[in-house]
């Protein structure tokens, strides 16, 4: 089934831009009508979040997790914080430490361990198959960062909605190609009802949040230095974590809780 939360972002970008619409003056304006070239970096950045996330959860389901989520993370962040020095921007010493040590946070608080790698499954094409969607899926995610803030450029609420719209279309496609035919949906009616109230409020929830972090980012690109806001978005897998902690219980490796004291201090860095 296609990700609910995606509609629900859809929703929710539509729904800011009806509430605030007559108070958009100006280019500086968050619900400004972007240009069509602004619609356009959104849409492909619709594209490339839904590809990537595709190869990502592929990766998962092919090779081991622990190489998978890691490579993806330090490509997303690279390929952008390229781009941003190759186009002049210059950081002072502190932002450099701050930032290589989220750089090296984002890796670590990556690293996870599937039940089938304690068993054994550790061989070399294995893991090379792993490195192989991590970058695939890194390469996509760090476009759609690249593209979202050349969307920024000319707008903010109407890029994010071109692009979360674009994405849940995509995203449907997808499954509606790629889905089997025996055994009942999500509607269908051999599927309890209490599936769909069960899935709606994190769908609702997530849908938002997700949203909001697209709306937050493109602001942030417009308001400082594109690299250090992508290697600081880079770190939502520290969130990943803290929440699984204190909400699922899981129990955080001691790599993962060095990378979220490594996260902290570049941070501090960072801003200072």
């Amino acid at each position: 089934m296609p990700s609910w939360s995606s509609f629900v972002a859809v929703v929710l970008a539509a729904l800011l831009i009806g509430l605030a619409g007559a108070g958009g003056r100006g280019p500086g304006a968050l619900t400004s009508l972007a240009g069509p070239g602004g619609l356009a970096w959104g849409a492909v950045s619709g594209v490339c979040g839904v590809i990537g996330l595709l190869l990502f959860y592929l990766g998962f389901s092919v090779a081991p997790m622990s190489v998978v989520a890691p490579v993806s993370a330090l490509a997303s962040t690279l390929l952008p914080l390229g781009v941003a020095l190759g186009q002049g921007e210059r950081l002072g010493p502190g932002v450099i430490a701050g930032g290589a040590l989220c750089l090296i946070a984002v890796v670590l608080i990556s690293l996870e361990r599937r039940p089938d790698e304690a068993a054994g499954r550790r061989s070399l094409a294995y893991r090379l198959r792993g490195a192989g969607f991590g970058l695939a899926s890194g390469v996509m995610f760090g476009l759609l960062f690249l593209f979202f803030r050349n969307a920024g450029t000319s707008g903010v609420l109407w890029p994010v909605a071109v692009a979360r719209v674009v994405g849940a279309v995509l995203a449907l496609s997808v499954w509606l190609l790629t889905r089997r035919s025996p055994g009942p949906g999500l509607l269908s009616p051999d599927r309890p009802a209490g599936a769909l109230r069960a899935v709606l409020p994190l769908a609702l929830v997530s849908g938002s949040a997700d949203a909001s972090a697209n709306v937050c980012y493109v602001l942030a690109t417009r308001s400082g230095l594109f690299g250090i806001a992508v290697v600081i978005t880079a770190l939502y897998p520290g969130m990943t974590v803290l929440l699984a902690r204190f909400v699922l219980g899981e129990r955080m490796r001691l790599i993962q809780r060095f990378g979220l004291i490594l996260a902290g201090v570049g941070v501090v860095l960072v801003t200072l």
